[in-house]
């Protein structure tokens, strides 16, 4: 079942120990300016999937963080998110992870959700009829060295 949660409230998501981000939650048009983001244009067909992955997290996260915590410059001096200081986060390895994981992963599952649909009862497979004969007797298994 598609759950539709019908708020488009930003949350607030822990993202690593001592860090956590305030979200705009994944929507269409969301998507849709993130793939559109120059960084994203100016790869090349033959660019490797993970390059790829890492544009696509970073166009996300400077249009989705609003606010966040925990996060300052090299002084220690609290930092309001900027772009620079956002793709610095996802360059992070465990902040990448679990942007990913607890921001992208969570509306690729919704997207899979409405993919998958039961099969209907008066659909081809409803009166689907094995065509395979049942074997008799025991089967002949090749010999083992």
């Amino acid at each position: 079942m598609l759950t539709l949660h019908l708020t488009n409230a930003p949350q607030w998501c822990d993202l690593i120990p001592g860090v956590r981000v305030k979200l705009r939650p994944l929507t269409t048009a969301l998507m849709v300016s993130a793939r559109g983001d120059p960084a994203i244009a100016d790869l090349s067909e033959r660019s490797a999937t993970e390059e790829a992955a890492l544009a696509m997290a970073k166009a996300l996260a400077r249009r989705a963080i609003l606010e966040w915590e925990g996060i300052g410059d090299a002084d220690g001096t609290p930092i309001d998110p900027n772009p620079e200081a956002i793709d610095a986060l996802l360059d992070l390895w465990p902040a990448f992870e679990a942007f990913q994981t607890l921001y992208v992963a969570k509306a690729l599952l919704l997207d899979a959700e409405k993919n998958g649909s039961a099969l209907l009862p008066t659909g081809p497979s409803a009166g689907a009829k094995a065509t395979a004969r049942p074997v008799q007797g025991s089967v002949p298994t090749a010999p083992h060295d």
